[in-house]
């Protein structure tokens, strides 16, 4: 692979790398526009210590000072989450131009797939994939994560597509591109803050080691594209449909009314699904990228195993 020469690797991620050992992508626009501060910053870190405990090592993607960055320091991180909305969201399409200015930026599903299939990891955990906006009839708001999704090889842990958004549209996207949703120990697909939604998963797998070997033999037989692998929020943490669904439906009013769109929607939208439930919701959040992140070590763990 031919270096890239705007590309950073921390030395422990570079080490395991060339080790072969597993190593697990994070992203970093859950903690400069996913979470407030201080528990952004507090999230970030024990979601790398959960990596860490279950066999992986963590790499925090994000652009600092114009370089693509694979692995944070804790001063990077708290950089970030002090940041907040401040720091731009970076996906695809504005990679290019915060490099060429050398400015900071928090990676996106979409961003953090690309940068980590740059450095050759295969294996990535979020909190939720982006998808198809309700209302995308008129508004064609279709997230880039989708479309990265179809063309970079790296599977995505999440706790399913954000429930903000509408999920058989999104479904049918990743069918139409021939990205396969897993459902991890569940024939349903979950909806981020619960675990059913009403929709069906591609294939139910039981196992971390069954995972990578899809993986396996999706990238050896030269297939594009990544995988989506939806992973329940832990039941203790989910919270009920019907309190989400309502919340998210005055959410979306609100949205509307003051005239959010774009990059813009996501993180409006989460931050009042927040306020409107007390901040249960921020604590199911959490509580899903912890669990999203154990299930995505194993997998690298699984994987790493198969390949190396």
């Amino acid at each position: 692979m031919t270096a890239n020469p705007f590309l950073d690797i921390h030395p422990e991620v570079a080490a395991a790398l060339a080790a072969k050992r597993p190593v697990v992508a994070l992203e970093s626009t859950i903690i400069a526009h996913g979470m407030p501060y201080p528990n952004n910053v507090a999230t970030a870190l024990q979601v790398e210590a959960e990596v860490r405990a279950h066999g992986a090592v963590p790499a925090t993607i994000a652009i600092v000072q114009g370089r693509l960055k694979v692995g944070l320091s804790p001063d990077e991180i708290e950089q970030l989450g002090r940041g907040g909305r401040d720091v731009v969201k970076v996906s695809r399409r504005d990679m290019a131009f915060i490099v060429a200015a050398g400015q900071t930026g928090a990676t996106t599903v979409a961003s953090t797939m690309l940068i980590a299939a740059m450095a050759g990891i295969r294996v990535f955990a979020t909190g939720g994939i982006g998808g198809v906006h309700r209302g995308a009839a008129q508004s064609f708001d279709i997230s880039a994560d989708l479309l990265e999704l179809a063309q970079t090889p790296v599977a995505v842990v999440c706790a399913g597509i954000k429930s903000i958004l509408d999920l058989g549209l999104t479904l049918e996207y990743l069918e139409t591109h021939g990205v396969p949703v897993v459902g991890y120990q569940t024939n349903n697909l979950p909806a981020f803050y619960t675990r059913e939604s009403g929709f069906k998963v591609d294939y139910r797998l039981d196992t971390p080691d069954a995972i990578a070997g899809a993986m396996q033999a999706q990238w050896a037989m030269g297939l594009q594209g990544g995988m989506v692998v939806s992973n329940p929020i832990p039941e203790a943490y989910a919270m009920p449909r019907a309190t989400i669904d309502a919340a998210i439906e005055q959410a979306l009013q609100e949205a509307r009314a003051q005239g959010v769109a774009g990059k813009q929607s996501t993180p409006f939208l989460l931050a009042r699904v927040s306020e409107i439930t007390g901040g249960n919701s921020l604590a199911s959040n959490i509580q899903l990228v912890l669990n999203n992140a154990r299930l995505a070590a194993g997998i690298a763990v699984a994987y790493q195993q198969r390949v190396a």
